[in-house]
């Protein structure tokens, strides 16, 4: 993504409406969730966000985000383009004294409830409706289109699987073979780099 040059319509922060989220929402958009954790850090996840009104989430297991939910029910989603930051939240324990990531680009501060939940293949787990309470924009920027930044995000989900027994590990391990060959052809520094903390932060050697 490439930052828009500040200027007369391009503020550096864009304060949104309350009550609405700050891009609209198609499928199914990856996020970093941030959610406030007993020792009073926020611990940062990815977050898949389903489109709908109320926009979901599902959290699989006894994840962190799930039991800070719970506890506060509420978060800060955000909307981050560098691969580096995505795969540290989705594959590592990543804490911070403030909710908000430098990364972001905007960000949504969510209230969150338990819609429903069950049990997939040994694994619990839980959707929750979010209801944006406040939006931001920090910064403007020019959408481009990276293949490597895609294939990381894949990486990640394949990389969160290869320990779980009801996956066929080599059918994971010949997907991360493959993210890895578009990384190496269609990715950039950030996207080989964020590439390398998924061989750090799972079992994929």
């Amino acid at each position: 993504m490439t930052d828009v040059p500040d200027g007369p319509d391009t503020d550096e922060s864009d304060d949104a409406e309350a009550d609405t989220w700050p891009v609209s929402l198609t499928g199914v958009t990856e996020s970093v969730v941030t959610t406030r954790g007993p020792n009073g850090r926020w611990n940062a996840a990815a977050l898949g966000l389903f489109a709908g009104d109320p926009v979901t989430a599902t959290t699989w297991g006894s994840t962190r985000t799930r039991g800070n939910f719970h506890r506060q029910a509420e978060g800060y989603v955000q909307f981050v383009d560098d691969p580096v930051v995505f795969v540290d939240a989705a594959l590592s324990i990543v804490e911070t004294e403030t909710p908000v990531l430098d990364a972001a680009a905007a960000w949504t501060h969510v209230a969150v409830e338990p819609i429903d939940s069950g049990t997939d293949a040994g694994t619990e787990w839980e959707t929750w409706a979010l209801e944006p309470v406040e939006s931001t924009v920090e910064r403007r920027t020019v959408p481009t289109i990276d293949r490597g930044f895609a294939a990381v995000v894949e990486a990640t989900v394949a990389a969160s699987r290869l320990e779980v027994p009801d996956y066929d590990e080599g059918a994971l391990r010949d997907r991360l073979e493959y993210c890895a060959s578009v990384v190496e052809r269609a990715g950039g520094p950030r996207e080989r780099a964020a590439l390398e903390r998924v061989r750090d932060h799972s079992a994929w050697e």
